[in-house]
């Protein structure tokens, strides 16, 4: 029988600016959370892999991230490694630590993503963004984003992308205008995901933004590139995530009365595929149920790469959650927001959580592990056993350059 790594503890800051505070302080905070709720200390640590995106073009710290964030909690000694892998960093750090657990190569390791992005120089920021993208068809990229938002008649995003915002905002946008193009959705659809996650970000106080919008307040709100408005757009953010991952010998030992299990975590990279074969986020999703023994009919609660609103919608096919072209209905329905048969980021996801690049995955971990283990306090799922994240990463031709799926069951 194959041996799963435990959650046996998860903790995390709150995300937002937090100008006062480096990549130690943040990581440290969400270290020390994860290792009181599994009660242990340092010393139990074996292994850690650290998940960071962005920290050498804001801080300039390059190279030793992870041994740095720890070295100023004193922990020394055991093997870390770094992890970077765009927005997918720190799922793929918890990808790798999972592995090594569930292989019987360690008993306890702990997975941590953490970012800084917030910067005096907003260019410095959004440079961590375009940096995502193979950078040697930059030029092509930017070339064929302003073609698309001219084609579609989008002004806004006809200029200003990786300059004024995330050059990903105007991939999102494109992805989006197709979508509408193709399957009838609509702006007002858009802002449903961002009305619902605006509500279930005020329900948790480690949110970046808790203040509950309407569809009308993120229709009315200024435009970033058609169709996304501003609340339709991810936010940057600092902060950290961080859990510690037991074998299943060491969960018995420790007496975990709640214990929630990792049965399955796939991390694939993209390639080059048409529009409508399988895509990076069908593939990984498809071997994820298969590993896991779930069903998209079984899942309780999920958390999903919203950097932008549409980019949750289309999840909602990619994930099997409906047939394609029925993402819109879904939010019209009141299907994924809390009270509704499937709750959908109920963290508030990136668009209101925040999206620290690389503690995104790692957080998003920590809300389902606090929901399966009934502690998501006002915004707990009625009885959710199982849980699925889904976390993508950069950009290349039609796809996510990495994403990882992973399922949790109590």
């Amino acid at each position: 029988m194959k041996m799963h790594a435990v959650i046996a503890g998860v903790g995390m800051t709150p995300f937002g600016k937090h100008m006062d505070q480096g990549l130690k302080a943040l990581g440290a905070e969400a270290v020390r959370a994860a290792l009181a709720d599994a009660g242990l200390d340092a010393g139990a640590l074996e292994a850690a892999y650290v998940g960071n995106a962005a920290a050498g073009l804001i801080t300039g710290q390059e190279s030793i991230r992870g041994e740095v964030i720890l070295r100023g909690m004193g922990i020394g000694r055991l093997p870390v490694v770094n992890v970077e892998n765009a927005c997918a960093s720190a799922s793929t750090a918890l990808h790798q630590a999972s592995a090594m657990v569930s292989a019987g190569l360690y008993d306890v390791v702990l997975a941590l993503g953490v970012e800084k992005l917030y910067h005096e120089d907003k260019r410095r920021t959004f440079g961590a963004f375009t940096g995502a993208v193979d950078v040697e068809a930059l030029a092509d990229i930017m070339r064929m984003l302003a073609s698309s938002a001219k084609e579609g008649g989008a002004g806004t995003a006809a200029e200003g992308a990786g300059e004024k915002r995330s050059m990903f905002m105007d991939i999102y946008a494109a992805a989006a205008r197709a979508h509408m193009h193709r399957y009838g959705t609509t702006a007002e659809q858009f802002a449903g995901v961002s009305a619902k996650n605006s509500l279930h970000g005020s329900l948790n106080p480690r949110a970046q933004f808790r203040e509950v919008l309407t569809v009308e307040d993120v229709m009315r709100a200024p435009m970033v590139a058609e169709p996304l408005t501003r609340p339709m757009c991810s936010p940057i953010g600092d902060g950290a995530a961080a859990v510690v991952l037991v074998s299943e010998r060491k969960a018995r030992t420790l007496g975990l009365s709640r214990p929630v299990r990792v049965t399955a975590c796939v991390l694939r990279s993209g390639w080059d595929h048409g529009p409508d074969e399988e895509s990076l986020a069908e593939l990984c999703a498809r071997e994820a149920y298969e590993e896991s023994g779930v069903s998209p009919a079984d899942l309780h609660v999920v958390e999903l790469h919203d950097a932008s609103a549409p980019a949750e919608l289309m999840t909602y096919e990619y994930l099997g959650l409906c047939p394609k072209g029925a993402g819109g209905r879904l939010v019209d329905e009141g299907t994924t927001k809390l009270g509704g048969r499937l709750p959908v980021n109920t963290s508030g996801g990136l668009l209101r959580k925040g999206h620290p690049v690389g503690a995104t995955g790692i957080a998003q971990i920590v809300e389902l592990t606090e929901q399966l283990q009934g502690r998501a306090d006002r915004r707990q799922v009625a009885d959710a056993r199982i849980g699925l994240a889904h976390n993508g990463g950069g950009n290349i031709g039609i796809d996510a350059a990495a994403t990882c799926v992973t399922v949790l069951q109590r």
